[in-house]
């Protein structure tokens, strides 16, 4: 369903969206909704937390209830007002409601392990699930070659020697909140945890709501069952993707180490992606 006006609380400081988080516009088309129009959007998408509770966003709570486990008990995600990584994120829910449910669930299945075992730790699966959702890019290609060189840190061969092959083969999805946050004043060296989806090519020449609502479900079978920590995901320079900034037109734009580390060699099998 595409997103209708609804009543708008005026954020004066949020800028246009940035080039990667334009997927997100038609959810801005009438303005910075309120809580009350993200309701009416969950409302009418059917959106579910992990339990499968009716989701809806509410303004934070004055209680010890974490962020999951009230998205899980009571459908309730604790939403700022006026705030920009909130809004981000009931974004990302908007967009990816499935993948953004399974991670509920995984999160939750793994804090009630955790306290049956007394064990007051996050462990390694809550804290890779916690670096996806706010940093996560999901890069969709039908190139695993190209994704292998990513892995590499091979940055000037994928982005600009064979710029033309990564713009037909592959898209780049953010769907982190905190980096759409810190993309709205994006800086040097703003870095993602990145994972490969292989896509066949049919995929590329959807609409985009077509494609993301299969994106969707790719993901969250994947959060629903894979196993994780936070060595699996790719770090990907945000500003070296094709189209987020002008300045990486020039290939020497790929020269600066300060975003662009060496090459360097990762464990076979090592990111979900190849799974």
């Amino acid at each position: 369903m595409e997103p209708t006006a609804g009543t708008l609380t005026p954020l004066h400081t949020f800028p246009a969206l940035h080039p990667l988080s334009a997927f997100l516009a038609p959810w801005l088309a009438g303005g910075v909704p309120d809580l009350d129009a993200l309701n009416a959007f969950a409302s009418a998408r059917g959106l579910v937390t992990g339990a499968g509770a009716p989701l809806r966003f509410v303004v934070s709570p004055a209680d010890d209830a974490g962020y999951e486990e009230r998205a899980w008990r009571c459908g309730e995600v604790a939403t700022r007002a006026g705030n920009r990584h909130d809004l981000f994120n009931a974004l990302i829910w908007l967009a990816f409601p499935r993948s953004k449910a399974a991670m509920n669930r995984r999160h939750h299945a793994a804090l009630v392990a955790a306290r049956q075992a007394g064990n007051a730790a996050r462990g390694s699966l809550r804290d890779a699930l916690t670096q996806f959702d706010e940093c996560g890019v999901i890069i969709a290609g039908t190139s695993p070659e190209l994704w292998q060189e990513l892995r590499a840190h091979r940055w000037r061969e994928v982005f600009a020697v064979r710029r033309a092959e990564l713009l037909r083969t592959t898209r780049f999805i953010v769907f982190g909140h905190a980096s759409h946050d810190a993309l709205a004043a994006p800086f040097v060296g703003l870095c993602g945890k990145a994972l490969f989806v292989d896509v066949g090519s049919a995929w590329l020449d959807l609409p985009p709501a077509r494609s993301l609502d299969q994106l969707d479900a790719r993901l969250a079978e994947l959060f629903d069952t894979g196993e994780f920590s936070p060595g699996d995901w790719q770090p990907l320079p945000l500003l070296g993707i094709p189209g987020a900034t002008s300045d990486n037109e020039q290939p020497d734009y790929y020269a600066d180490t300060r975003q662009f580390r060496p090459p360097r060699t990762m464990r076979p099998g090592s990111s979900p992606g190849n799974r």
